[in-house]
């Protein structure tokens, strides 16, 4: 039985979920992706907790339980003009942040100096924090894929298993592997995809069957209408079983514009998935939009949480 089918769909049904990264990143990201959430948009958003702006976020969220709100792990801090560090107050840090206290720009320096004692640590204080400011934490996922090994190997998912099991929550991983235009990874890339997968199996946290997105930044000629055209063609080449299309919308203000890289590209994702041509392809496509909810019961009574 796979995924589909454990939630009760057929082996050929295409599920899809939207999710908000970056919710907590800054007023403008928590205005437009408040938004999508409260309009039905996108399925569900994740927040970064260590960052100036979790709190409202947060508490935004507590407001709204009904909506499907998850921890965004998070463990780099890539903007030069806005920093921030680890929420863990009550223990060691030091292996995972710069001489200025705040995480490291980039994966590669994070993957190569953090210990896994630290990183656990803090991914508890970073869902506790969540829990504690009232949100209803559906799942959890990873910034900038600092977590999955990608730039040296040494990867932290044991120990994100490990906090996604005492708390019932599934989690960001893709079971099968996909290049960019969509097909299958080579065998090599594909077994080690599902060695961590069934890694994930053993300790009973539920996982993807595919992750997807767009390029972060634009490249040269880029317009909306092409961005449009290339959701729209991923859209129409979704595998069977359960992907997630993650996403980075915010509304484009002075605010954002002061520190982001891209500000652009967050405004094109703000009007994505309310568009009426990527909202009709979904349609005739019979795409099923679910939520990271209907994979947390899975596993929940899988796993027997909370008895």
């Amino acid at each position: 039985m796979n995924l589909a089918q454990a939630l009760g769909y057929g082996p050929q049904d295409r599920l899809l979920i939207v999710n908000a990264d970056d919710f907590g990143l800054c007023h403008s990201t928590n205005q437009g992706i408040q938004q999508l959430l409260a309009d039905g948009v996108v399925s569900s958003a994740t927040v970064m907790m260590p960052c100036p702006w979790a709190r409202e976020a947060a508490l935004w969220s507590a407001r709204h339980p009904h909506l499907d709100v998850g921890v965004h792990f998070t463990f780099t801090s890539e903007w030069d003009l806005m920093k921030w560090g680890p929420v863990n107050r009550g223990g060691a840090t030091n292996s995972l942040v710069t001489g200025e206290g705040y995480f490291p720009k980039d994966t590669k320096t994070f993957e190569r100096q953090a210990d896994p004692v630290q990183v656990k640590n803090e991914l508890t204080a970073q869902v506790e924090m969540a829990l504690a400011l009232g949100i209803e934490v559906t799942h959890a996922d990873n910034h900038m894929g600092s977590l999955y090994g990608l730039q040296t190997g040494r990867h932290f998912l044991s120990e994100v298993f490990d906090v996604c099991a005492r708390f019932g929550l599934p989690f960001r991983l893709p079971r099968h592997l996909l290049l960019e235009d969509g097909q299958i990874a080579p065998p090599e890339l594909a077994s080690q995809a599902a060695k961590l997968a069934g890694e994930a199996d053993a300790k009973g946290v539920v996982v993807l069957d595919y992750l997807l997105g767009l390029p972060f930044h634009e490249a040269p000629g880029d317009t909306y209408d092409s961005f449009k055209a290339d959701m729209i063609a991923l859209l129409r080449n979704l595998h069977p079983g359960v992907s997630e299309i993650i996403i980075h919308p915010a509304l484009v203000t002075n605010e954002l514009l002061a520190f982001h890289g891209a500000p652009a590209r967050r405004g094109m994702e703000m009007e994505l998935f309310r568009d009426p041509d990527i909202r009709q392809t979904i349609r005739s496509e019979g795409i099923v939009p679910i939520r990271w909810r209907d994979l947390r019961t899975l596993q929940r009574r899988l796993s027997g949480f909370g008895k």
